[in-house]
């Protein structure tokens, strides 16, 4: 077997894990962001009682 027959394997599995990453990565973003929200709902809340 070569590096020509690797290659394209390698490729693929690396595609795979970058992806698998980036949609890990939006998710724990999105979960900051509600985080975020709702301590900056909670201070304009408490600046307002």
């Amino acid at each position: 077997m070569t590096a020509k027959t690797y290659y394209p394997k390698i490729k693929s599995i690396l595609t795979v894990l970058l992806l698998s990453s980036a949609l890990g990565a939006c998710a724990t973003i999105d979960g900051a962001g509600k985080d975020l929200e709702k301590a900056g709902e909670a201070i304009q809340n408490a600046a307002k009682g």
